[in-house]
């Protein structure tokens, strides 16, 4: 395939650490170890103004709500960044907000195809927004299905939010493409006794969760699941930061568990993967996923993996773990039972982890871009 130039626009980027934006960033070095351009459009963030070649930073504002995200402002001013836009071969939008418009509009006045890719379940998010939850429901609905009308094609990273689009009302062509990882980066993880250890478990159990601490991961699924299995001997590793630290970790000590739950922090992503193969389960008590690429990171580094039952989450898991109900009963009974993991499950876990392989996602993402490029003529508008 001919080298092709791809315009990101995307309504968050680092310093926010989350992941839409490891799905972003992860897809772009894919594109470019294959050879083809990738320019990124993203609002500006206090602190973080850099830019470059690749990379462009819009004007923002703050939102009227306490977040690291920011509204773009949609212009690009300088006549260089300008002309990158006008050389596009396609149009890559990662969110259905204003960043989202301005890529499409962008590709309308210049004549070519839009590919946008769903990664958030948006009615799932409503909690941040202080109007009445039925209304805003309807409101992230609405813009959902008229946005992914408005594209060439939608990408879902997996078969369970194809349908959920769908239902919607959503009739553009979809692809599912999930959302890739570097599998040798986790499958590099190693047992470390000294991790162990210092999680305070040598002798017992470490459940461990990877990711944003909010609301709509339900964490505290997870604490008073922990309170409920009534277990000395188990650790709950929690690894991430986010704006329910504070609450999740009063939740505990009013729960008497403060000393079986370690809140580590944003962990470094060289060091990600002795915490996954030191552990003994990887749990996930969230349904809001459209995929949930730790799940993926977990299973790749042979961490076998207990996961709310939800569609998209058992089509990540395969035969990787188990699915149970997403109540602290259903949880604490798992972890009552949870014994250091076997060769053969941490084999199947892998197993389950390698189709998520970058390769994988570029592959089929190019395949896409080639196919849209083929099937129509964009016209100027």
């Amino acid at each position: 395939m001919d080298s092709l130039r791809i315009g990101f626009f995307t309504e968050v980027h680092r310093p926010v650490v989350n992941g839409v934006v490891a799905s972003v960033e992860g897809l772009a070095q894919g594109l470019r170890s294959r050879g083809h351009e990738v320019y990124c459009f993203a609002p500006r963030i206090p602190g973080d103004d850099g830019e470059g070649d690749v990379f462009f930073r819009m004007p923002s504002l703050p939102l009227p709500t306490r977040t690291p995200y920011r509204l773009t402002v949609p212009l690009v001013g300088r006549r260089s960044v300008r002309s990158v836009i006008k050389r596009l071969n396609i149009v890559h939008v990662h969110s259905p907000f204003v960043t989202g418009w301005m890529g499409l509009r962008y590709a309308r006045r210049y004549g070519m195809p839009v590919v946008y890719t769903y990664h958030t379940q948006l009615e799932a998010y409503s909690h941040y927004v202080p109007f009445d939850p039925t209304a805003t429901r309807l409101a992230t609905e609405t813009l959902t299905r008229t946005f992914g009308n408005s594209v060439d094609a939608v990408v879902v990273p997996t078969n369970a939010m194809l349908n959920r689009l769908r239902k919607l009302g959503v009739n553009t062509r979809i692809a599912v493409v999930p959302s890739g990882i570097d599998i040798p980066h986790f499958e590099s993880g190693r047992l470390d006794e000294s991790l162990r250890a210092k999680l305070g478990a040598s002798k017992g159990c470490i459940a461990l969760f990877v990711g944003r601490l909010a609301k709509e991961k339900s964490l505290d699924v997870l604490l008073h699941a922990v309170a409920l299995c009534n277990r000395d001997d188990l650790v709950l590793a929690v690894a991430g930061d986010g704006p329910a630290r504070e609450e999740l970790e009063a939740l505990a000590k009013e729960l008497g568990i403060g000393n079986r739950v370690r809140f580590l922090g944003a962990v470094p992503r060289e060091e990600l993967p002795d915490l996954y193969a030191s552990s003994d389960a990887f749990v996930f008590p969230s349904i809001t996923e459209t995929q949930g690429l730790v799940v993926a990171e977990a299973l790749a580094a042979g961490l076998p993996v207990v996961a709310a039952e939800a569609p998209q989450n058992r089509d990540v898991l395969g035969k990787g773990g188990r699915l149970v109900k997403p109540t602290a009963e259903s949880f604490a009974a798992q972890l009552k039972a949870l014994t250091p993991a076997s060769d053969e499950q941490r084999s199947g876990a892998r197993a389950a982890g390698a189709p998520f392989a970058i390769d994988v996602q570029i592959d089929r993402m190019l395949a896409l871009y080639r196919s849209l490029s083929l099937d129509r003529t964009y016209v100027r508008c």
